[in-house]
């Protein structure tokens, strides 16, 4: 049994008073989401011909929100067939006969709904299942070379799944030992146990439940994760089935201090009107993952992230976007060490059910992939764990198991897997008095790619440092932001540095590029040349070649709102003054212009032309001086305090350090 989402009902007339009593008690299980039970009334009336329709409907879909959709098949087809004409019943029971493996039948029935069809929800999320259908054969044809076996050491009767390795001990969520039965599916209400394990091998021994202070018995606690240092849990808790509380699933967070577990606190990212679940941190601890259904996603359940800012709170919640999320559900991320991110939906090319796919990044793009067989199967395949590059655990309620969910170990035979990590690692520096170079810590840095979307961020400790992984084949943008320094920017690229892959001697190998970013410090009326900023004789048109370097001067001002500069002109000593005066002014002018019209707002900027008022060599006489006088320059005339970046503190050691970041 997993954590569900509930869905709006419908009420139906009495005919027949003799049938009222039961179907009103039906309705009203149906409506608490009590769908076990609803069943039993539904079925009993689905053979009368006055509720055949409606009572068969409503029957399949208690099946089908309780997590067992391959059973609500022939109660969608009797509805059917019946003549309940409901959109939503016809493109689940095609859900349902993909659920059984009757592929061509779930396809045709697709394929005849379309025809008639017009609910736009609907038309979405049956074009995207029969686009996933006729994928089904490339599927299956694919190699794998995993193989997986039941973890019976760990697997009763009851539920269990969510496996997680962490710290020498194997976290899963189970039904076993509960003393009250949960009304959406007959089962009992699911607690958090751990077990010590040695990699796939379980002390039997040792399978104890998390305690009194986790597990709550009034309430379903769901799947778990560990920060990297294992002193930190999110875990999904909800489902009470009371009217009080919080409508959905929710994430809560407890810190582990002294061998034990602090009393659990709800997320401030996890909505209570929402559903959000099946947390997974990454491999760094400062990006969450998790599944939810609030407002502004793609369909059913979609993946989130979260990340950790420099007070060390969760915040920037992101939906993970149309490549990952589907008009189904998205849900049971898992961020292994090499970068992938594993996931499980139904709304993607599968078996039926949920299926286990892999996200990776492959030169500047998205790749997604269903695993395959063994690994998934018409059933649900879910909740995937790697403790090593080549083996794991995931969770499964495929027909040979021990009961509801299993537990499933699996190992990667492919003689060819071979994985590479790439890091991108740097230092924030700025320069003193001196110009010398020292490290500058408390440095938000910024890791983009080439469209600019931040793909990850991280505030520098007092050594300066920053870490990010980065895929093959990919150009990026290195950012670093810091209050009263100019945010700079720095490119950088992995294209053709790739180790060959025929190069690989061993399982993994890590592969560590180096950067540093250098800050300059704000200073109020301090010039700075622009280089390479040349006109015509006698002209103040914008060249190819000075756009370029004035392009550079808007990325300046975009990425620092706060100050308002003044752009100066300045000519060599040859000819009358006054002209120079002017000459310079037109284009000191000219640049602005051209600096407005890329998105800078003109009272940000002033032109002033100096024309030969201001050399830096007084007395030049070679070409190269003159052109050293004939300069372009900037300078900080204003700072906008409130749109500077806010103070926050860094950490080290245990000790408190305040800096000025974004």
């Amino acid at each position: 049994m997993r954590f569900f989402k509930k869905q709006y009902f419908l009420p139906f007339l009495c005919g027949v008073a003799v049938a009222c009593s039961p179907l009103k008690r039906a309705e009203k299980k149906f409506e608490r989401g009590e769908y076990d039970i609803a069943i039993n009334y539904y079925e009993s009336l689905a053979g009368k011909k006055s509720f055949s329709k409606m009572a068969n409907y409503y029957a399949a879909e208690s099946y089908r929100l309780s997590n067992r959709i391959h059973q609500a098949a022939p109660y969608y087809q009797a509805a059917i067939e019946a003549g309940f004409r409901d959109e939503g019943a016809m493109v689940y029971y095609a859900f349902a006969l993909k659920a059984i493996g009757e592929y061509d039948a779930a396809k045709e029935q697709l394929e005849n709904y379309l025809d008639s069809a017009e609910d736009k929800a609907y038309i979405t999320l049956a074009e995207n299942e029969l686009y996933n259908l006729k994928r089904l054969n490339e599927i299956r044809a694919k190699k794998n070379y995993f193989e997986v076996k039941n973890l019976n050491a760990i697997n009763t009767p009851s539920a269990e799944y969510s496996p997680v390795f962490n710290n020498g001990f194997l976290f899963f969520t189970t039904s076993r030992d509960s003393d009250k039965v949960y009304k959406a599916t007959g089962t009992g209400f699911t607690d958090l146990y751990k077990a010590e394990t040695k990699g796939a091998r379980v002390d039997t021994t040792t399978i104890q439940s998390l305690g009194a202070a986790i597990n709550d018995p009034e309430i379903n606690e769901g799947s778990i994760t560990f920060s990297p240092d294992g002193n930190f849990m999110v875990f999904a808790k909800g489902n009470n089935g009371k009217r009080r509380g919080t409508a959905e699933v929710n994430l809560y967070q407890s810190r582990q201090r002294g061998g034990r577990w602090s009393e659990p606190l709800m997320m401030t990212i996890s909505d209570p009107r929402f559903w959000d679940s099946t947390p997974a941190f990454s491999a760094d601890g400062r990006t969450l993952y998790f599944a939810s259904n609030r407002l502004g996603g793609y369909g059913g359940t979609d993946l989130y992230s979260a990340t950790l800012d420099g007070r060390g709170r969760w915040g920037n919640v992101k939906n993970l976007g149309a490549q990952i999320n589907t008009p189904g559900n998205e849900m049971f991320p898992h961020v292994t060490e090499d970068g992938k991110l594993f996931f499980s939906s139904d709304g993607h090319p599968g078996f039926g059910g949920l299926d286990i796919l892999v996200a990776e990044r492959k030169n500047g793009t998205i790749e997604i992939t269903n695993i395959g067989s063994p690994m998934n199967s018409t059933a649900d395949d879910f909740g995937i764990y790697l403790f090593m590059p080549d083996r794991g655990f995931f969770s499964s309620n495929r027909a040979g198991g021990e009961g509801d969910d299993d537990i499933y170990t699996f190992v990667n035979n492919d003689p060819d897997l071979k994985i590479v990590n790439y890091f991108l690692a740097g230092v924030t520096y700025t320069y003193d008095e001196e110009e010398k170079e020292q490290i500058l810590p408390g440095t938000q840095v910024r890791l983009l790619d080439k469209n600019e979307n931040i793909l990850a961020e991280v505030i520098t400790g007092m050594d300066g440092k920053f870490n990010f992984r980065v895929s093959a084949g990919e150009e990026y943008l290195l950012m670093g932001e810091k209050r009263e320094f100019f945010t700079t920017r720095a490119p950088f690229s992995t294209v053709g540095r790739e180790i060959p892959k025929d190069s690989l001697k061993q399982l993994v190998t890590n592969k560590t590029f180096n950067a540093k970013i250098t800050l300059d410090k704000i200073v109020l009326d301090k010039s700075i040349v622009l280089n390479n900023i040349y006109y015509d004789l006698d002209k103040s048109d914008i060249r190819a070649d000075a756009a370029l370097e004035l392009d550079k001067l808007v990325n300046v001002l975009k990425d620092n709102p706060q100050i308002r500069i003044e752009l100066s002109s300045h000519t060599d000593l040859r000819s009358d003054d006054d002209y120079n005066l002017r000459l310079s002014q037109r284009r000191a002018e000219s640049a602005v212009a051209y600096i407005i019209k890329h998105g800078i707002a003109s009272d940000r900027i002033v032109a002033r032309g100096y024309g030969e008022t201001k050399p830096i060599i007084l007395n030049a006489q070679t070409e190269e001086e003159h052109e050293r006088n004939r300069r372009t320059e900037f300078k900080v005339i204003g700072i906008d305090k409130s749109k500077e970046a806010k103070e926050e503190k860094v950490v080290e050691d245990g000790i408190e350090f305040d800096f000025d970041l974004n």
